[in-house]
């Protein structure tokens, strides 16, 4: 599934071809995604502007001037790709282009007045798409319980050491509840725990104050970094341009099972457990 760093580029690409941009067609191509499309989905957005394109969490949101908010989720195979005059401008960096997406998986089609043509791809149809009353958006039930975003200014030090106070849950699922922490997933937290030296069994709660804010500077620095390299493109991912991201060769541990662990002077291997059904990669000897 496309994590924080891949829905961030997907914002990036779109938005100097959606914001700003005022919808002159829109089609929907079938009734439903994961879920139902909202009824008159097509009628209301149609001749509406979007003000902005947002991300919260791994939804992308598109906030509109009739007082509504465009929420999307990518899902596990969902992609924008940008046709038309402003299409060379979505480009979010410079990437090995992907395989043209299969005509019969575009369900949803954007076009704008200065002649862009965003369209929808999904072929697993794990995405979905809602619109919802920009005023009380924060207080849907998608967004009410999340917590600070990794990359925002309420998430540091002091704010891990009191989430995390005397839990005994693992810390790597501690870090995985978006309760806590707003759209990290697995492949990014296995990144930033490796990079701080703290073992993804060790209990939350029994982190030393210094760690944390190892462990803060480190999930700021991992997910800056993917982003700047368009994510990590594993299996279905790719950006709003049909490009490819290459943050996936940078993984210090993350698919690198059995491989020496890459800390400078640690000679230790990559190892793979498994928690709570996914899979984690950590180096015994250095994360502790």
């Amino acid at each position: 599934m496309p994590e924080l760093p891949e829905v961030e580029t997907v914002r990036r690409g779109l938005e100097p071809v959606l914001a700003g941009a005022r919808l002159s067609r829109v089609e929907a191509r079938r009734p439903d995604l994961r879920f139902p499309l909202p009824d008159g989905f097509v009628q209301r957005l149609t001749g509406a502007r979007i003000l902005r394109l947002d991300r919260r969490a791994k939804y992308l949101l598109a906030p509109t001037d009739r007082d509504e908010t465009l929420v999307m989720h990518l899902g596990m195979s969902g992609r924008f790709e940008i046709e038309g005059a402003s299409a060379r401008a979505a480009r979010p960096g410079g990437f090995a282009m992907a395989q043209p997406p299969d005509p019969k998986h575009a369900h949803v089609v954007f076009e704008t007045e200065a002649g862009a043509r965003v369209t929808y791809f999904d072929p697993r149809r794990f995405g979905y798409m809602a619109l919802l009353d920009s005023a009380t958006l924060t207080d849907h039930p998608w967004f009410s319980a999340l917590g600070p975003e990794p990359l925002g200014c309420d998430f540091d030090t002091d704010y891990l050491a009191e989430a995390f106070a005397g839990r005994r849950q693992p810390v790597k699922s501690a870090l995985l509840d978006q309760r806590n922490i707003a759209g990290l997933g697995n492949i990014y937290v296995c990144e930033a725990l490796h990079r701080a030296g703290i073992s993804p069994e060790r209990a939350a709660g029994d982190i030393p104050r210094r760690k944390l804010g190892v462990l803060t500077r480190a999930i700021r620095a991992v997910l800056g970094e993917a982003i700047e390299a368009g994510g990590s493109t594993l299996r279905d991912y790719a950006a709003a341009d049909g490009s490819l991201g290459y943050f996936q060769h940078s993984f210090a541990v993350y698919g690198r099972e059995g491989e020496a662990c890459r800390k400078r002077g640690c000679g230790g291997q990559v190892e793979r457990i498994v928690q709570s059904g996914r899979s984690t990669f950590a180096c015994a000897l250095c994360q502790t």
